[in-house]
Parts: structure tokens; sequence; C-alpha cells
């Protein structure tokens, strides 16, 4: 029996990034040019770590920096999803196991502010995670971060 993969295994796959033609379908969003499609989670990891505490950055942030380092337009967001995810289930996994310093994935959020529905627990943990920095959580309706502008950190 195959036995499913640890989120702390999946972070430390590593496949040759690639760069490509922005798709077709892709285009009207994202305008023509060269995507590229990151090798391992890794390197989000690594710039989620640049986050310092009070802090935030944007999900285009990460990409816009994985595609300037890599000599690239954009980066794919589909898999930059993916690797947010995983990073954070990873950074749990390692919480779990009892290390106290972890990646803080709850530093990051959409470009509106909003908070991710698929980093663990949710909107809500994020938010206590957040709130827990200082920042301030609008509950209005979807949570987001109040005044993104000014907790935004500069990814170099």
């Amino acid at each position: 029996m195959k036995t499913r993969k640890t989120w702390r295994e999946k972070l430390e796959t590593a496949r040759e990034p690639k760069i490509v033609t922005i798709p077709t379908k892709m285009q009207k969003r994202m305008g023509t040019g060269t995507m590229l499609i990151p090798g391992s989670a890794l390197d989000v990891d690594a710039l989620i770590r640049k986050v310092p505490r009070g802090k935030l950055a944007t999900q285009t942030q990460l990409r816009e920096k994985l595609a300037r380092d890599a000599g690239a337009d954009t980066a794919c967001p589909v898999l930059t999803g993916i690797f947010v995810r995983i990073v954070a289930e990873a950074a749990e996994e390692s919480s779990r196991e009892g290390k106290l310093r972890i990646t803080p994935y709850w530093r990051i959020v959409r470009d509106d502010g909003r908070l991710l529905e698929k980093l663990p627990g949710g909107p809500t943990a994020q938010s206590e995670k957040l709130a827990g920095e200082g920042h301030k959580i609008d509950r209005s309706g979807k949570l987001r971060v109040e005044d993104l502008s000014a907790s935004l950190a500069r990814l170099i």
C-alpha cells in the first residue's frame, strides 16, 4: 500500500522550473509575454520567510518576485497558490511536531486584503494569527486586513 507524502515531503519535492509563453487562455487576464512555472515550493517558502512580523505580502507580490528573479514577466498563479498551501501545511506539521520557528504563511493575503480560504484553519485561524501580530481585521463581510497598503512588505 502506497502511503501519502507528508506536507514536508511535498515542500521538498523539486522539479526544474520552466519559462513558457503565457497560454492564450490566460492572456486576457495576464497579458502576453513569458510565465515562470516554479519548480519548488521551497522558493515560495524562502520568500514568505522574508516577510517580517507586522508586515504582509500578497500572492501577486510573491509571483512578481519569483518571475523577476527568473527573468519572466509573471509566474503561474495556480502553481504559486498551490505552493503557498503546501508551505502552510508543512509549517503546521512542523508546529505540531513542537517546532517553534515555522514559516509565517499567515502573512500572505489576497491583493485586496482578503484572507485565504485554503490555509490551515481557513480565514478564521489566519485572522487570529494576524490580529496577534497587530493587524486590524475587517469582519463585516469576508475577512480582510484593514489598511493593507500600510502593512505591505517589500520583497526585494
